[in-house]
């Protein structure tokens, strides 16, 4: 009987202890959470505010160098080459002579033309004098009547307008004559040579296929550059562009935009823009393919922020602004990004605070704890 009472005893004692052990355990873990609950606060957002500004960048494409004049030199009349005065690689001045031809039938039908205005020269000073004649003698009182002196002036003026069209002829006998000289319109470089000294030439299709001569103008070129819609916006006259050519590594080259088309082309929707480049060294040649830096800058009316503020998600693209210590998710549009820069578009104005670092762990309409920086 005092053995088992003992036994008794001895159970309820360690059962006491086992659940003050508990008690306690479970008491220390609960100070433990709530000291570390005191000790350690949500942390600070990163936030900013918002300000217009903008972004300057540029996109790269090909261009070609084209001469800034460049003309294929036909003969006007059906002749024979006399002579070449200048070849390929030749480079020749304003008015110089390159090529005389031969033409005797030209020859013969100017002495023709020639002879035909003597004649009528002759023929209109007759009438005319008969005239002058008839004039003077028609003074005195009923020696002419007043019918043969109106025949008389009419047969004058016949012969005046016959000796005009005699001169007109004999003046375009002259001109195609002179066009058996051909002489440069410009300043340039000779670039093709298709015929040589006996060739029979003419007009493109009549005489020869061939043009004589092509001849370009190379101390200035154009370069011509096609501009995606996107971003004919931000071109305009007088721009600076720089370029470079694969043949010429390590040179960088400059030149202004001259000329825009001012319209899209229907198929490739460019904008055809033209620059013009000083090429005094010739060391570009016309046909070479460029690729071309066009600069774009922005207005700076667009609001910029870090392109970590935005928040991409499955249901949008969005910025966090912090309104009295709460936050909210602004839907936005977002348009060029560059060096960590991304432009957006939406409800918002500027001195807005933002968060830098968007996440959707950065819940809509929470309690935000934020630093401004």
């Amino acid at each position: 009987m005092n053995s088992g009472f003992r036994i008794s005893i001895s159970f309820l004692l360690l059962t006491s202890i086992a659940v003050a052990l508990h008690s306690c355990s479970e008491s220390g873990a609960k100070d433990e959470k709530s000291g570390a609950a005191a000790v350690a606060p949500a942390p600070a957002l990163s936030a900013f505010s918002l300000e217009k500004g903008a972004i300057s960048s540029s996109i790269r494409i090909p261009g070609e160098l084209v001469a800034f004049q460049q003309v294929d030199l036909y003969a006007k009349v059906n002749s024979f080459i006399k002579k070449l005065y200048a070849d390929v690689g030749t480079e020749v001045s304003a008015g110089q002579l390159l090529v005389t031809m031969e033409a005797p039938e030209i020859n013969s039908q100017l002495s023709g033309a020639e002879s035909r205005l003597k004649s009528q020269e002759a023929i209109y000073l007759s009438s005319k004098a008969t005239y002058d004649r008839l004039l003077e003698t028609s003074k005195t009182p009923g020696t002419v009547s007043q019918n043969d002196l109106d025949l008389a002036f009419a047969r004058q003026k016949s012969d005046l307008a016959q000796l005009e069209a005699a001169r007109a002829a004999h003046r375009e006998v002259g001109d195609n004559r002179n066009y058996l000289e051909i002489r440069a319109p410009f300043s340039g470089v000779i670039t093709a040579r298709n015929v040589s000294a006996g060739a029979y030439v003419g007009p493109s299709g009549k005489g020869s296929e061939m043009p004589i001569f092509t001849l370009q103008e190379q101390k200035k070129l154009r370069l011509v550059v096609s501009v995606p819609e996107a971003y004919t916006s931000y071109l305009d006259n007088q721009s600076d562009v720089k370029f470079t050519v694969k043949s010429l590594t390590g040179k960088q080259f400059t030149g202004k935009v001259i000329r825009l088309a001012g319209a899209l082309d229907r198929k490739l929707r460019s904008q055809h823009i033209e620059i013009d480049v000083a090429n005094n060294d010739k060391a570009l040649l016309p046909g070479m393919v460029a690729e071309v830096a066009i600069p774009l800058t922005g207005n700076g009316n667009n609001f910029l922020v870090p392109s970590s503020a935005v928040l991409n998600s499955s249901k949008g693209v969005y910025v966090i602004r912090v309104e009295n210590n709460k936050t909210k998710w602004v839907p936005v549009t977002t348009g060029r990004s560059e060096s960590g820069k991304t432009e957006v578009f939406g409800d918002l104005k500027e001195g807005d605070t933002l968060i830098t670092t968007a996440g959707e762990e950065v819940r809509d309409s929470a309690v935000a704890n934020v630093q401004l920086k």
